[in-house]
């Protein structure tokens, strides 16, 4: 399991990279591996305002079908237009390829509520169990 130290996470298991005033967001490989085989992905339009800890799309797996939610309250200004024909790069490259939106933070504090890679793998260690 990754958790790159970059990356700030959310407790729904979503990270976050933040670039200046933008934060990129996508589900964690934990995530990931928990759903099983991505099948599709269903992302908001650009221009949508996201709240902070409100669902922005879905993520369907051969296992289960999964609301995702918005770590940082903002506007999309891109999606991952890529996961529309190859959603199973969710699975293979979670923090790479599959990232999912670009959001114009709000409130570029909110990150500081959010996980550090220690704290992640430690909450999905505590989750686990």
């Amino acid at each position: 399991m990754e958790y790159p130290s970059g990356l700030k996470y959310s407790r729904e298991h979503e990270w976050v990279k933040v670039e200046g005033n933008i934060a990129l967001i996508g589900i964690s490989d934990f995530a990931q591996d928990e759903l099983g085989d991505v099948v599709y992905v269903e992302l908001p339009d650009v221009g949508t305002e996201l709240e902070a800890n409100n669902t922005f799309g879905v993520v369907e797996s051969v296992k289960a079908v999964s609301d995702l939610y918005s770590p940082i309250t903002g506007t999309v200004t891109e999606v991952n237009e890529r996961l529309n024909d190859e959603p199973e790069l969710v699975n293979s490259e979670p923090y790479d390829e599959a990232w999912m939106l670009r959001i114009e933070m709000s409130d570029a504090s909110e990150v500081d509520g959010l996980l550090g890679a220690d704290e992640y793998k430690s909450f999905v260690e505590e989750e686990s169990a």
